[in-house]
């Protein structure tokens, strides 16, 4: 059906007809975002109205509409002049700076950089009279004149008269079509400008009506600023003291066990509800998994082995600079989502809750060559955005194990994820990032490992980001680990995976394990005490997204990844798990009591570590995937926090870690500034070099005589240990014993009458306290 298309903001008239759908914004598609046939061009430079020639011919013809093929009909005849009926808009060269959509004296600047394209052309979809769900559906573009609308490697346009808000946007782009130099061009693809600060997509997240629904630009330009509010303070929470709390924002609340409103289920607004269990349970920061946009249906758009599942996770970023727009309460789409986000932040930061984002810069969206998902850099200029080889016919060099590699180190992408960083910092308040696949940052752009990388100095150096935490996953898919080595300039903190590692084999009772057990709980100095760095530089983990949960490492001694499509060939193999005696679920009540000692061993041991602690959703309450390792694809109860559960295990199960983490918070001897020497702790140990010693005791001495004594026993035998003399005028009370049953396990006043040994049970471990 033929349009009407768009009314401008300055005069009534209209654009001449396109083709197009009914569409609202809210379940727009590839048809209802572009013409279907004809187009409506303008000379970007002079401002000048084309003639309005429109050829086409009278046969079917296939054009690739955001880089999906659709027919389009088109009649053979030549479209009248239109002066009378077209809008006018005043179009100026526009400036270089800054990139993106920005709003000047005359209007609205689009600024974008490609170094290897030949022609770009900005393409409008407006709404009609700024009603967002009144989108007639069509677009209008701009070719951009190179002699005019470029300086350098930026194009740029100015506009007047456009809306300030509700307006998608997004780019074609052409260039060489030399795919052997690295080039992707391909002009019937509509791209996102990397610089958007906002994208619009679906409105529901997992609506399977629109699936293959389309993502653009927008700006917002009519909003009042943010309201922080006058009392508004940052938590700034020393590194030593931080409690990480990794968590995905949508799976939080998107069960309909949190018995929240549907509208707000599995929202940012969702989160805010439950800050009290995050309060309760007694951690200082999330670690939200990744919140950029993302299509979480990307799975889906081909027949595969894994398009049944939904990216639930979102490691897959399509933009650097939106939040990710599903994760709005009730639709509100990526305006909503953006102000809803910084009314989570600013409710976390009132409960003292630090911020902590899970950024994905390794790679992005677009994939591999044999199945591109060309959303954005791909075809704006895939040699420089991405890392290729042109030794093997320009293909995608691939360190991240999703088919592509971000070039992090050209200059131009360097300074985009600057600019990403900063752009999180001052407009969302957030204070720290853990960078996903960090090695990959570390490359230069041929793939090659730089000692000295650009962008990892330059975010540790740069002012805006200089008060937030900056975490390294040191590792990626080439095989560059650089646990302990990460070019860090003082400032890197590490997810320590030798941590993971050994606490997981000495917990489930390996041989020779002891001396690795003492190394990382007292700060795995062997890795991070060089130069300045300190014991907090060490991210201390067990459990984290990837993997098992904390129930599922004491519950399979096998991964079943059967429900991922790839024939249990996707997740790790090396997990240093201990089934407890019977793989998976079981009602044996011996089975089940060791394994729940067990996970508070493994609670424990992480929290009386120096190094900063980080536990993962759900396991407060003994969440389990039922021995699924790589559960990114699966918006179920699988990956979804079960309200129902916690409640039936409050009294127990859930008590224990949150006093356990209340009990760190109180005691500094935990959070040591510097190393530990032998004023701070005494090994109470002579038996280091025996490999079948599975026992280990040790003091961590206070200034003003509160020591705390702890014992780790992963013998499958009772050991009766002797304990050492309490500090003078002092006496030993007992506050954890796993073995024993709640609320005995814990308590956090201390049981008195500790005499001089102590039966550590099997597999379990105690806390004594000098009082």
């Amino acid at each position: 059906m033929l349009h009407s298309s768009f009314i401008s903001k300055s005069n009534s008239t209209k654009f001449p007809p396109v083709a197009s759908p009914n569409a609202s914004l809210s379940s727009f598609e590839p048809s209802s975002l572009l013409p279907m046939g004809l187009k409506w061009s303008r000379i970007a430079s002079s401002g000048r109205r084309l003639s309005s020639k429109v050829r086409s011919h009278a046969k079917q013809r296939s054009a690739n509409v955001f880089g999906r093929q659709a027919r389009e009909r088109v009649l053979e005849e030549e479209a009248p002049e239109m002066a009378e009926t077209t809008p006018s808009f005043k179009i100026s060269p526009g400036q270089a700076s800054p990139l993106g959509a920005s709003e000047v004296d005359n209007g609205i600047n689009f600024a974008i950089f490609s170094q290897h394209a030949t022609a770009v052309t900005l393409c409008l979809t407006l709404p009609r009279r700024g009603e967002l769900d009144n989108l007639d559906g069509g677009m209008v573009e701009f070719s951009l004149d190179p002699r005019l609308n470029k300086t350098g490697d930026i194009w740029h346009i100015c506009i007047e008269d456009l809306p300030r808000s509700n307006v998608l946007y997004g780019y074609r782009i052409d260039g060489p079509k030399n795919w052997d130099g690295g080039h992707r061009f391909d002009c019937n693809n509509v791209l996102i400008d990397p610089y958007a600060k906002l994208v619009e997509g679906r409105r529901t997240f997992g609506d399977p009506k629109h699936k293959l629904s389309k993502f653009l630009g927008t700006y917002d330009f009519d909003s009042l600023p943010f309201d922080w509010g006058d009392d508004y303070k940052a938590p700034n929470i020393a590194e030593r003291d931080l409690v990480i709390y990794e968590m995905n924002v949508r799976a939080f609340t998107a069960d309909e066990s949190s018995c929240l409103d549907q509208n707000i289920c599995g929202s940012y607004a969702g989160l805010i509800e439950k800050i009290p269990h995050l309060l309760e349970l007694g951690i200082n920061a999330v670690e939200l998994l990744p919140v950029f946009e993302f299509d979480e249906f990307e799975f889906q758009r081909r027949p595969n082995p894994r398009d049944h599942m939904i990216n639930t996770w979102g490691y897959s970023t399509i933009n650097f600079f939106a939040p990710m727009s599903r994760y709005a309460s009730g639709g509100g789409g990526a305006v909503g989502a953006s102000r809803e986000f910084k009314e989570m932040v600013k409710a976390l930061h009132e409960a003292g809750i630090e911020v902590i984002l899970d950024v994905v810069y390794n790679h992005t969206n677009e994939a591999d060559d044999k199945h591109p998902y060309t959303t954005s850099f791909r075809g704006i200029d895939n040699k420089v955005y991405y890392m290729v080889d042109l030794n093997n016919k320009g293909q995608l060099l691939n360190f991240s194990g999703c088919g592509n590699t971000l070039n992090c180190n050209h200059p131009v992408v360097m300074e985009l994820i600057l600019d990403s960083l900063r752009h999180w910092v001052v407009e969302y308040h957030i204070d720290g990032f853990r960078f996903d696949l960090a090695s990959v940052l570390c490359r230069g752009t041929d793939g090659s490992p730089l000692g000295a990388p650009p962008l990892v100095r330059a975010i540790a150096k740069d002012a805006t980001l200089s008060q937030c935490k900056i975490i390294a996953e040191p590792w990626d898919c080439g095989g560059l680990y650089l646990v302990g080595s990460f070019p860090n300039w003082d400032r890197w903190a590490e997810w320590n995976g030798r941590y993971r590692d050994d606490l997981r084999r000495f917990i489930k009772g390996d041989t020779g394990m002891k001396g690795a057990f003492a190394t990382r709980v007292s700060g795995s100095a062997d890795l991070y005490c060089k130069n300045k760095r300190k014991p907090y530089h060490s991210v201390n983990f067990i459990i984290a997204h990837d993997g098992f949960t904390l129930r599922d490492l004491v519950s399979y001694n096998f991964k079943h990844n059967e429900a991922n499509g790839e024939g249990g060939n996707d997740g790790s193999n090396d997990n240093f798990s201990w089934n407890c005696g019977f793989e998976g679920e079981t009602d044996n009540a011996g089975i089940v009591a060791l394994r729940f000692r067990q996970m508070k061993n493994f609670h424990l041991a992480l929290m009386i570590s120096q190094g900063i602690p980080m536990m993962l959703m759900g396991d407060e309450y003994g969440h389990t995937r039922y021995g699924n390792n790589n559960s990114y694809g699966h918006d179920t109860a699988l990956n979804n926090f079960q309200w129902q559960q916690l409640s039936a295990r409050k009294s127990d199960h859930f008590r224990f870690f949150s006093e356990v983490i209340h009990y760190r918070r109180k005691h500094q001897v935990f959070c040591h500034e510097n190393f530990l020497t032998k004023s701070d702790v005494t090994w109470h140990e002579d038996n280091w070099h025996n490999p079948e010693s599975k026992f280990l005791a040790f003091t961590l001495h206070d200034k003003n005589g509160g020591d705390i004594y702890l014992a780790f026993n992963a013998h499958d035998f009772s050991v009766k240990v002797s304990i050492p003399p309490a500090p003078p005028a002092r006496h030993w009370f007992r506050v954890v014993d796993t073995n024993l049953a709640s609320p005995d396990d814990f308590v956090g006043e201390g049981v008195p009458g500790i005499g001089g040994t102590y039966n550590v049970a099997p597999y379990s471990s105690i806390l004594l306290e000098a009082k």
